[in-house]
């Protein structure tokens, strides 16, 4: 994932060397969440599950086998196709915590989740920032 021009300060100037490393000769190549290959297509059913063709399974959001069979008719209008590309994150959210343990191989979906209380407190803040500079400008919001 590209970093935003205003967080780049803090990042070591060897990340992209950093983030190959743990992405590719630690993770080899795959998700350390689900198990999901880099920059392949991959079958999903939106909620996490899978299909892995290398080992002709359906996995779960964790990347473990499911052992139940799914029906065919719940999945022909579920199945949806997404690319998968691994990103470098770090599990404590410190940018300037660069260790192994703290650097983990995640794909798009599993980083997200990983992010997901610090995309929700940014949501707040900007939803809160937008309001406020409204009550500022445009005096207080009409009653409805």
């Amino acid at each position: 994932m590209p970093i935003r021009p205003e967080h780049r300060y803090f990042y070591p100037i060897d990340w992209r060397e950093l983030s190959v490393v743990i992405r590719f000769r630690r993770a080899g190549g795959r998700c350390e969440g689900c198990g999901r290959p880099h920059l392949r297509r991959v079958h999903h059913l939106g909620d996490g599950r899978w299909f892995d063709p290398e080992f002709e399974c359906w996995r779960d959001g964790r990347g473990r086998r499911l052992r139940g069979r799914l029906m065919t008719e719940d999945l022909l209008d579920r199945v949806r196709t997404t690319r998968v590309v691994l990103a470098t994150a770090h599990r404590n959210h410190d940018t300037s915590d660069n260790s192994d343990a703290n650097l983990a191989a995640l794909c798009q979906r599993c980083h997200m989740l990983h992010d997901r209380a610090e995309h929700q407190r940014r949501r707040w803040f900007t939803l809160f920032r937008r309001k406020a500079m409204g009550d500022l400008f445009r005096g207080p919001y009409p009653a409805n």
